[in-house]
Formats: C-alpha cells, sequence, structure tokens
C-alpha cells in the first residue's frame, strides 16, 4: 500500500479479489478463536472468505442522512479492506464522516449504497436479528464515553457482556474462561479493582474496563470509537498502548477512530477522512513503540 496515496471518490484501499456469493448456513462461532463457543445456526448470504481475504471489507460506501429538506452525505463512496490482524486507524476533524463510518463497518447503521463484508459476511443481506448476532459474536465495541452499567461493579460490566453474548447458552455453552479474565486483566492493569463501581473508577481506568468488557468474547474484530476523547494525556497513552498490546498478543483485528493524529499514529496504517471521504493514507509512526511506563499506568 502506497503511503500518502491520494483517493478518488470510489477507491478501494487495498481491495483483494472479487470474492463470490453464496447462500449457507454460518456457525457464529466460525473463526473464533479457541476455546470453541457454542455454534448458533442461521441462515445469511456470505461472501465465501479465503484465507488471505480481508476481514473487514468495505466497497463505495455512501450514508446520506435526511435533515430537513436538505439531504446531508456523511459518507460517500468510501473503499477500503481492513486484513486479519491489522491495526488500523481512521482519523479526521469533526464533521468528517469518520464516526459514521464506525458506525456502518460495525453493523450499527444500514448504508445508503454500496456494502459491508465482516469475516465474509454480507452485512446487507441480513435481517436486524442477524445483524446483532453477527456483532455479539464477531465484534467488540470501545466507545468514547465508555457506556459501563453505573449500578454493576467493574467485573459485573465484563460478566453480563459474555452473558449477552449467549456464549455460555444451550447444552454446548461454554462458561466463562476465567482464566482468560485473569490473563485480561493483567494485560489491562485492573486486577485489583474488579470488585468496584464505575463511579469508583477514573476514567483510564474505566476505559480499561471497557476494553476487557470489549475482548471477553474473543472477538474477531475490535471498532474503537474515540476511545481517548474523555482522558487525560497520560490515561490516554496508556490506553492507546493497552489497545496495542491486545491487538498484539490476542491476535484481534483493531480498527480506531479517532480526531487526534498523534493518538492515530499509533496504527500500523493511518486513513485519513474528509467530508465524507478517505483522502490519504500513511503508516503508523509508532507502531513497534510499547512503553512499559505507559503500561503500568
Amino acid at each position: 500500500m502506497s503511503v500518502a496515496e491520494t483517493a478518488t471518490p470510489g477507491k478501494q484501499w487495498g481491495r483483494p479479489d472479487s470474492l463470490s456469493a453464496t447462500n449457507l448456513k454460518r456457525a457464529d462461532s466460525e473463526q473464533l478463536a479457541p476455546p470453541q463457543v457454542a455454534q448458533v445456526a442461521f441462515t445469511i448470504a456470505t461472501v465465501q472468505p479465503e484465507e488471505s481475504s480481508p476481514i473487514i471489507l468495505a466497497e463505495n460506501l455512501t450514508k446520506v442522512y435526511a435533515a430537513g429538506r436538505v439531504p446531508v452525505t456523511a459518507v460517500r463512496s468510501v473503499s477500503l479492506a481492513v486484513e486479519r490482524g491489522e491495526f488500523v486507524a481512521i482519523v479526521g476533524p469533526s464533521g468528517s464522516g469518520k464516526s459514521t463510518l464506525f458506525y456502518l463497518l460495525g453493523g450499527l447503521t444500514q448504508a445508503t449504497e454500496g456494502r459491508v463484508v465482516i469475516d465474509g459476511v454480507d452485512f446487507a443481506s441480513l435481517s436486524d436479528g442477524e445483524r446483532t448476532r453477527l456483532r455479539k459474536h464477531r465484534i467488540g465495541f470501545v466507545f468514547q464515553k465508555f457506556n459501563l452499567l453505573p449500578t454493576l461493579s467493574a467485573m459485573g460490566n465484563i460478566e453480563i457482556a459474555y452473558e449477552v453474548s449467549g456464549r455460555a447458552k444451550g447444552k454446548n455453552g461454554q462458561p466463562l474462561d476465567r482464566k482468560y479474565l485473569d490473563h485480561l486483566c493483567d494485560l489491562l492493569s485492573i486486577q485489583g479493582r474488579l470488585e468496584h463501581r464505575p463511579s469508583e473508577l477514573s476514567g483510564g481506568e474505566q476505559q480499561r474496563v471497557a476494553i476487557a468488557r470489549a475482548l471477553i468474547t474473543r472477538p474477531a474484530i475490535v471498532l474503537a470509537d474515540e476511545p481517548t476523547g474523555n482522558l487525560d494525556t497520560k490515561s490516554s497513552d496508556a490506553v492507546l498502548q493497552m489497545l496495542l498490546r491486545s491487538n498484539r498478543e490476542l491476535g484481534q483485528t483493531t480498527l480506531m477512530i479517532t480526531h487526534n493524529p498523534e493518538a492515530a499514529s499509533i496504527a500500523s496504517r493511518i486513513l485519513h477522512m474528509r467530508d465524507g471521504e478517505i483522502v490519504r493514507e500513511e503508516k503508523g509512526s509508532r507502531s513497534q513503540a510499547v512503553s512499559p511506563a505507559a503500561l503500568a499506568v
């Protein structure tokens, strides 16, 4: 992929060879990291993925909102591909369309035109229930405002995410892996804060709990929307390093939305957005640096 390449409408960043569409039964737990989780089958239209296929594929995405009598185009003919295990940042100023793109890639809203394929599954082919099921099994979300339940402890917030995912249900259900949970908590330095409620945690601690909640279901993809937007500089650096470390050690594909170019530089690849379009791509300058001091925060 060339650095600082100028985009044109409809340009696809890292587009793979064309993929054929088929209809088949897929198990939600397919291609997830071990241990195996309960299989919940549902009928969806899929793109049969090859080993070298990108895990996130967007083709000519356009999103138009009706704002009174004047339609507003938030995303314009965006095409991109994210490979398995990549850490990609999308950076742009307020109003550039990056958050709308985040919601499109996460299946939280539908595109006006174009399509999104997640791990071989075309979002456009799914019903609302099927999209929800796919999100629960394939994608972990990290939001700017943490979105922790205030009446639950940090541990309770993590545990309920696993329960909602449905992985423990049914005769083939798998209980929460406590060894994996301990590993996450050590990785995110929250082991001593798990019995505290969100109001008793700092902003950085709340965000690290939110990251643990996103990772506990072993998603193939982690989508982070302005994960440092409400944090001070020290906490921001720690959270960014945690995201980078979890990407490397746990193997998830990570896509982060941010308005901060310095935060974006931690990624291996950076896509710049403006006026609803991807206008430039570059390599991250800090993709190899992990600060021990930041990890200890």
